[in-house]
């Protein structure tokens, strides 16, 4: 799918409906077919490499400057409609006078610049556009971090009151979602470090016009993913230390169980013991007299008693 959107004298988006006059535009890719890929390489005369690399869901983040074409690759965070977090590579491809998006899939934090945000940016101002999104990945993987924590602390609650391993099978699910946070963020941080050294290269400063007030906002946007980067550590540490711990606790549960049982199993026998002894076709005590039945039944109760007393004293109840 491709959209293309033109900020106008007045600050108004509008968005446009025919590729004849793309200047000073933000062309949006999302899921693009072949067809679109090819009619937007043959439009900007980009090759189409360009344009293919951020759609691999393996793409490392990078940035590269061929030319007249300065393009960016970060990794964003995703939060799935199953509650599962994820990351996707994302392009930013910029020429002299366009600035282009491209993602395999659709994504809040680009949809979040729409007619209704408009405000807050300028497809004229490109560099100042590419800050932005940029500053709003940052603050998308510290907002995804918080919905983590909470997460985290209602599945902990549960887990102190289970012995089942689907809380287990959620926290790993984290963790796993921790580890591709990690990842994309050491990577996205390489890539900030990588433009903000670039900022004052001649040949950058042909295709992007960084000021003062951008390179404050480059550095603001560093300093947003450092924080990512210690939040994410702190959470896997927490995390591998809860589940450690939690699967102990699991652990230890049924073993008081399974102890539980066993005294059961022992405190039962003890009156089909009783019984057998006493159903045997040999002289056994009692035999012969009228209160036999009682007293055995009485001596089952006594000796059941007494090894429940023991084991309660012994804490297996």
């Amino acid at each position: 799918m491709l959209k293309i959107y033109k900020t106008e004298e007045t600050g108004k988006l509008v968005k446009l409906k025919k590729f004849r006059s793309v200047t000073k535009s933000w062309l949006n890719l999302i899921n693009p077919s072949g067809k679109e890929i090819e009619q937007v390489s043959q439009m900007l005369k980009l090759d189409a490499d360009i344009l293919l690399n951020p759609l691999d869901a393996d793409e490392r983040s990078r940035v590269e400057l061929d030319g007249e074409v300065f393009s960016v690759i970060v990794n964003l965070p995703l939060l799935d409609e199953e509650g599962t977090f994820d990351t996707l590579p994302c392009g930013l491809v910029f020429q002299k006078s366009n600035f282009l998006t491209i993602c395999a899939r659709d994504n809040r934090i680009i949809g979040s610049f729409n007619k209704n945000t408009a405000k807050t940016f300028d497809t004229r101002t490109r560099t100042r556009f590419m800050l932005s999104i940029l500053y709003k990945i940052s603050q998308y993987y510290l907002r995804y971090l918080a919905i983590i924590n909470r997460k985290t602390e209602h599945i902990e609650e549960e887990l102190k009151q289970t012995t089942n391993n689907k809380e287990l099978f959620q926290l790993i699910e984290i963790q796993k979602s921790l580890v591709y946070f990690t990842t994309a963020l050491r990577d996205n941080h390489l890539v900030l470090e990588k433009i903000l050294r670039m900022t004052k290269s001649p040949a950058t400063s042909k295709i992007l016009a960084f000021t003062e007030d951008d390179i404050d906002l480059l550095e603001d946007v560093i300093v947003e993913n450092k924080q990512a980067i210690e939040m994410v550590d702190m959470h896997r540490s927490i995390l591998e230390g809860m589940m450690d711990g939690f699967a102990s606790i699991i652990n230890n549960n049924v073993n008081q169980i399974m102890k539980f049982l066993a005294a059961i199993t022992i405190v039962l026998s003890i009156p089909t013991m009783l019984g057998t002894f006493w159903g045997m076709n040999v002289a056994v005590p009692f035999a012969t007299m009228t209160y036999g039945f009682p007293i055995v039944i009485l001596l089952s109760l006594l000796a059941t008693l007494v090894v429940i007393f023991y084991f309660r004293k012994k804490g297996m109840f």
